[in-house]
């Protein structure tokens, strides 16, 4: 089992990175925080990195709903969708919760992970 879903898209980074910002959205999502991994790098150790950035992603009401089943959640929130330059083009993938929330012993929490996992899939497939 993978803990992540992706697909590679030919064009502009940051042209994908708006598509992923517009697809999350459209799927219930929206971009709590967002780091860019390659300026980070760059500014703290002085590493040359390829474009990179982690958008941290939240339903809010999927994400109330795993907080009242499991009040010790919020330390895997948000969801992470990753941008990334690749070799053949833009890679766009993001976490599966259910790989995540298998951690936790708890099946209500695990079944709602597989309806946020499905949304993520989803928007990730609409990129």
């Amino acid at each position: 089992m993978t803990y992540f879903h992706a697909r590679t898209i030919d064009g502009d980074f940051d042209a994908v990175l708006q598509r992923t910002r517009e697809a999350l959205q459209k799927h219930g999502f929206g971009v709590l925080t967002e780091i860019d991994v390659q300026s980070t790098l760059k500014a703290k150790i002085g590493a040359d990195f390829r474009p990179y950035r982690i958008l941290g992603a939240c339903n809010p009401r999927m994400a109330h709903e795993a907080l009242e089943m499991e009040p010790h959640v919020g330390a895997m929130l948000p969801c992470n969708v990753v941008v990334q330059q690749a070799d053949a083009g833009v890679e766009v993938f993001a976490i599966d919760p259910v790989a995540s929330m298998r951690a936790i012993d708890n099946a209500g929490l695990l079944n709602h992970a597989g309806t946020v996992g499905a949304q993520l899939r989803a928007a990730v497939d609409d990129i």
